[in-house]
């Protein structure tokens, strides 16, 4: 069974950068769709960013700023995050869905069967 473990969450001010990581344990995941999500204070989650081969999709809100890569031989997905904004603050989430996904349907939370605990960003003005 797959675990999905992030860390690298933390405090950074506006305009700084945060590398975040998912280790996933269980099985391999070569073919799996791997994405991140965030939930904010308040709000609902919301899609980040997906990872399907290699083919990535990105939230319009952080096209540009963040950027996610797969490391199948070390079992890792990682989320490099660069100017960072306030609204960037969130609990953010690794998720794994099973197979390839094209980015029309990766944005959809009820294809991922796999999610992390989340792990806290907070950006300051």
């Amino acid at each position: 069974q797959v675990q999905l473990v992030e860390s690298g969450g933390g405090s950074v001010q506006a305009g700084g950068s945060l590398r975040l990581s998912c280790a996933a344990s269980g099985r391999s995941f070569d073919s799996d769709t791997m994405a991140w999500f965030r939930q904010a204070p308040g709000k609902g989650r919301e899609f980040v960013t997906s990872i399907s081969g290699h083919t990535t999709d990105y939230a319009d809100s952080v096209k540009g700023r963040f950027a996610i890569s797969k490391d199948n031989a070390n079992y890792i997905v990682a989320l490099q995050m660069s100017s960072l904004k306030t609204e960037d603050t969130a609990v953010y989430y690794c998720a794994r869905a099973r197979g390839y996904w094209n980015p029309r349907h990766s944005r959809r939370e009820n294809i991922y069967d796999r999610w992390g605990q989340g792990t806290q960003v907070t950006v300051s003005s």
